[in-house]
């Protein structure tokens, strides 16, 4: 056995200050045993975070250290110890896994698309998906949140089912803050440089071997920005880097932070992910057969795709040229809120776009201002990115039920000739979540005895799979959660354990753990981005009944918590520094805890860890909701209100439903109705149910609910149902 060399490239130029660091490539200089040459392979394309024994192999080598390099393989590698490696690459059974896994990948790379995805779109003309983040793991973090878990979820399915398909995006090079609690519990930002660690992206070449890049007339000067590709199974997404040494300073972080900087720094973005997107498709050669555009953010490809009609004299007036791109383009809303949804002031909108580039579509600025108002009669309205997306796609829609007919009555003001909101041309597809990555393996393990090494499959065959869960054992289902929710426990302990821990008593931090949590206690989780509507505050509306409940002797409950506040909204930062500072001398400090830096790790152990998986958004502000579709394909039990997915998904015995579908009432009333029922469903349904044990110690009717919960939601709410819904009502649709 020889030792070999992974690819060797130039190493990074690096400036004379940390803020010009100029990455060319990602490769890594690191001799690899010949007989585990293929980790470095694996490392480049993401497939390996969906699949356990991917995942498996990497950890095994050194568990620590992978941790340490958040699960991030191509940094790993160049950490290994070396002896470790050796020490591997003598065991022949990890050599022989190693193999077998590299000869799974690459026989799915080379899967052929299947016919039914041949016709329409075509395999020569695929799908472009336009989104503003990408969560496809947390060793790229390029994302904020639900939308951009979301997007990497969707690329993740459109590969298992080889759909043609090739995604757009930026790269932040600081990517979304990082998330600390100081000991007084306010929380405090930082921001990682992705240039300074590795990730699993490649340079993208032109036919003369240079770095294909794409310039873009931004503030009155040409901004370059070079394209990188993320391989996520077989889906390709490119993402643009404004980063270049030829840019001025502010334009290399045009780039530089995921929802960052001032209103012109968001409008300079989304040109750069809206004109630059498509202008890098064509320098690869990519003919989409449509555009899907995933939230408003890329809203602005639309017009570029009507000046390139005009450019060609195909059509002599905009509105020519826009009816092509409306039959070439899709959106998909995620806002149920007029606020929510990007509206620039006109002003610097019209300072963001040069007077040549107004003219080439064939517009006057008055007409150009227009593409963006809801309400045409009003000129003193801002343009906004949702009003453009529908004027210019063929097809809008939203990502629930729910979410579409309240998207139908937000937007009825831009269809004068409607009066009722159920004409306006919106409809909708909901959310689905990817099952691999988010199905913990100790699951996955189970099924694969009992279900079948296709068990994935199944799931597409609802009948079939839930006849299957049905014939598991209660002991197979209860031992399986039990082992996730000691796991989740270890992790709590690990991630509050703090040397430090300041003068006052917070659930972030812990001198001594040892006391902290138990797996015998019913353990509730609430993890969601900290939001008005978002109501972290109801659980804390009656202190007092709460805590009563917390303290209870015999049966108590147990809460993790996790979640971001806005850098900028003072008001959700108070909301979770009131949260950290909850004792009034009860159970609360060794019975809640809070886990910093929410992201796609910690949210696999909540979901696959919990009892409960809590949701109280203010109806009907709550879009979809995707966090408690992963959490019930583990046997999790929903326990939410009736808003967003789980108005389609609960079903009486699959969870419980908090409050009713009551209309007319005003927010403080609906604030006290849902309080009320939430307490009262702890009280008198949720907690009874999950202590109410045989002479196995196991509640016959919450792991009869476990059951239903993973029967009926795993087919309804997959990623896979999700894409093949807008295969084959979006992107086919004629």
């Amino acid at each position: 056995m020889t030792e070999a060399t992974t690819n060797i490239a130039t190493q990074p130029a690096v400036g004379t200050e940390k803020n010009t660091v100029f990455r060319t490539d990602f490769e890594i200089s690191r001799e690899l045993p010949e007989d585990l040459l293929a980790l470095e392979a694996l490392s480049w394309n993401y497939y390996w975070s969906w699949q356990p024994e991917g995942t498996a192999l990497f950890r095994e080598l050194d568990p620590s250290l992978w941790d340490r390099c958040e699960q991030n393989p191509r940094l790993f590698l160049t950490k290994v110890k070396r002896l470790r490696l050796w020490q591997k690459a003598a065991d022949g059974s990890y050599v022989a896994r190693l193999r077998e896994f590299k000869a799974k990948f690459d026989a799915y790379l080379r899967e052929p698309v299947p016919q039914a995805n041949r016709s329409k779109p075509a395999v020569e003309r695929p799908i472009a998906y336009f989104c503003a983040e990408y969560g496809v793991h947390n060793s790229l973090p390029n994302y904020s949140g639900g939308l951009g878990i979301l997007a990497g979820d969707h690329l993740k399915s459109a590969s298992d089912l080889n759909l043609p398909l090739v995604a757009i995006g930026l790269l932040y090079r600081y990517g979304y803050f990082r998330q600390k609690i100081s000991h007084d519990g306010w929380q405090q930002e930082s921001y990682n440089d992705v240039f300074e660690t590795q990730l699993a992206l490649t340079p993208v070449w032109d036919e003369n071997g240079e770095r294909m890049t794409v310039s873009v007339h931004i503030r009155g000067r040409e901004v370059a920005a070079q394209a990188w590709l993320a391989c996520v199974g077989r889906i390709s997404l490119y993402l643009l880097d404004s980063n270049l040494p030829q840019n001025s300073d502010v334009d290399r972080l045009i780039t530089g932070h995921l929802y960052g900087g001032d209103t012109e720094t968001r409008i300079v973005q989304e040109k750069l992910l809206g004109i630059g997107g498509v202008r890098l498709l064509r320098k690869l050669g990519i003919s989409p057969s449509v555009f899907h555009l995933n939230e408003g953010h890329a809203a602005f490809s639309t017009l570029e795709l009507a000046r390139e009609h005009l450019a060609s004299n195909e059509f002599t007036t905009f509105a020519g040229a826009a009816e092509t791109v409306r039959s070439q383009c899709v959106f998909t809303t995620h806002t149920p809120v007029a606020a929510g949804n990007d509206v620039f002031p006109t002003k610097i909108l019209s300072e963001c776009f040069s007077a040549g580039y107004i003219e080439s579509l064939r517009l006057t600025q008055s007409e150009f201002l227009a593409l963006g108002r809801a309400d045409l009669s009003d000129d003193a309205e801002g343009f906004g990115m949702t009003p453009l997306a529908i004027r210019m796609c063929r097809s809008s829609n939203g990502v629930s039920e729910k979410h579409g007919e309240v998207s139908r009555d937000l937007w009825l003001k831009m269809f004068p000739d409607m009066a009722d909101p159920d004409t306006v041309p919106i409809t909708s597809v909901t959310n689905g979540v990817h099952a691999p990555t988010w199905i913990a393996p100790v699951f996955q393990r189970l099924y694969e005895r009992n279900v079948g090494l296709n068990w994935l499959e199944v799931t597409r065959r609802p009948d079939d799979w839930a006849a299957e869960i049905h014939s598991l054992s209660d002991g197979e289902i209860w031992k399986a959660h039990q082992t996730l929710k000691n796991l989740l426990i270890a992790f709590v302990r690990e991630r509050t354990r703090s040397d430090e821990t300041g003068d006052h008593d917070t659930i972030n931090e812990r001198e001594n753990v040892k006391r902290l949590f138990s797996p015998d206690v019913l353990t509730i989780g609430f993890a969601r981005r900290v939001a008005a509507y978002k109501r972290w505050d109801l659980l804390f509306s009656d202190l007092e009944r709460l805590l009563r409940m917390v303290d209870d002797d015999v049966r108590p409950v147990q809460f993790v918590f996790a979640g971001k506040a806005h850098p900028q909204d003072r008001t959700a930062k108070t909301i979770l520094q009131e949260l950290m500072s909850i004792n009034h001398d009860s159970n609360w400090q060794r019975r809640a805890v809070f886990i910093e830096d929410y992201d796609q790790e910690v949210a696999r152990y909540l979901v696959q860890g919990v009892d409960v998986w809590m949701n109280v958004p203010r109806r009907p502000m709550e879009a979809s909701g995707t966090s408690g579709m992963k959490a019930a394909m583990n046997g999790v039990l929903n326990f939410s209100i009736l808003d967003g997915w789980w108005i389609e998904g609960y079903n009486g015995e699959n969870g419980f439903g908090i409050g009713d579908l009551a209309a007319g009432l005003t927010e403080d009333e609906m604030d006290a109705a849902d309080a009320e029922a939430l307490y009262s469903t702890l009280e008198n349904e949720l907690i009874p149910a999950y202590y109410s044990r045989n002479s196995d110690g196991i509640s016959e009717e919450w792991v009869r609910r476990m059951k239903n919960s993973i029967a009926t939601l795993t087919p309804q709410f997959s990623s896979d149902r999700m894409v093949l819904d807008y295969l084959d009502k979006i992107y086919n649709a004629e």
